[in-house]
């Protein structure tokens, strides 16, 4: 019964194939057999603007001349020493307690059975034997 089903699939998809491709070849055939279609004419170039000119960019010879290193303002300078950082609070140490030798370990719970997904996908495999 499945190989008969199997087997009416694959020729209905045949048979959509070649169906498929007869009205492909019919239009690529139709398209051939038309007459010369007129041609289009063609369109006017659009014209663009000018770019404006860029203006030309001052030389060295006309920059004014960059101040000299002693003419620049300084920053003024203290001598005062800078006052020293307040000291912390000391933190107390904290002890723990000792471990105990032996500790029981927790029971882990157990992984739930993931149940198996059923092969729906049909293969070329035999059908299995009774």
């Amino acid at each position: 019964m499945a190989a008969t089903s199997n087997c009416s699939i694959l020729l209905l998809m045949i048979a959509l194939l070649a169906i498929s491709s007869i009205t492909t070849s019919h239009a690529a055939r139709s398209l051939l057999q038309l007459p010369n279609l007129p041609t289009i004419p063609s369109l006017p170039q659009p014209t663009v603007p000018q770019l404006p000119t860029i203006p030309n960019l001052p030389t060295a010879a006309t920059l004014p001349p960059l101040p000299s290193v002693a003419s620049l303002p300084t920053l003024p300078t203290t001598n005062t020493p800078l006052p020293s950082l307040p000291t912390l609070p000391s933190v107390p140490k904290m002890t723990l307690p000792p471990m105990p030798a032996n500790i029981p370990l927790p029971n882990m719970p157990s992984l739930p059975n993931i149940p198996t997904i059923p092969n729906i996908i049909p293969t070329n495999s035999p059908p299995p034997s009774n």
